[in-house]
């Protein structure tokens, strides 16, 4: 049969004690620890709670000045980027004045250039007229030339010294 009672009933007490006695050294340790941070504190008059409350003050108010620095940059960009859709506008507006008033030139350079077509048609047609019209009359003998009055008077006087 198996034994169930332990054999060494010595070593099972030795375990037993020593727990208890490190359990001991550990708590004076502990509350040698605590005593001595708060002599240091009493006699250094350093708490690091306030400490902590200052360093938190200090953050906090630089959080609100960096905020206050962004909200303003914010601003001043909605301003300027209002501007530029202002801006952006006036300049889509004038573009589309430019593209009418170049929808008109052009309209006007084409109804110019129609009227010089329908003229030069004319004038073309005009022009096969007279020629149809030349060309249709009998050949004209030349006219005589006319003599100037001086050259009448010299002739004349010639004819009568001869005669």
């Amino acid at each position: 049969m198996v034994e169930l009672a332990p054999r060494n009933s010595q070593a099972s007490s030795l375990i037993g004690v020593q727990p208890i006695a490190i359990g001991a050294v550990v708590l004076v340790l502990v509350l040698f620890g605590i005593g001595s941070i708060a002599l240091w504190r009493a006699f250094t008059g350093n708490v690091p709670e306030t400490d902590r409350m200052v360093a938190a003050r200090q953050l906090q108010a630089r959080t609100a000045q960096v905020s206050e620095a962004l909200v303003e940059k914010t601003k001043g960009m909605e301003v300027t980027q209002q501007e530029s859709i202002d801006q952006l506008q006036e300049v889509q507006d004038q573009l589309q004045t430019m593209r009418k008033q170049l929808a008109l030139q052009a309209a006007d350079a084409k109804r110019l250039s129609d009227q010089v077509a329908a003229l030069t048609e004319q004038v073309e047609g005009l022009r096969q007229s007279l020629a149809s019209a030349q060309a249709n009359e009998p050949a004209a003998e030349p006219a005589p030339r006319k003599r100037s009055k001086a050259t009448r008077t010299a002739n004349r006087k010639r004819h009568r010294s001869r005669g």
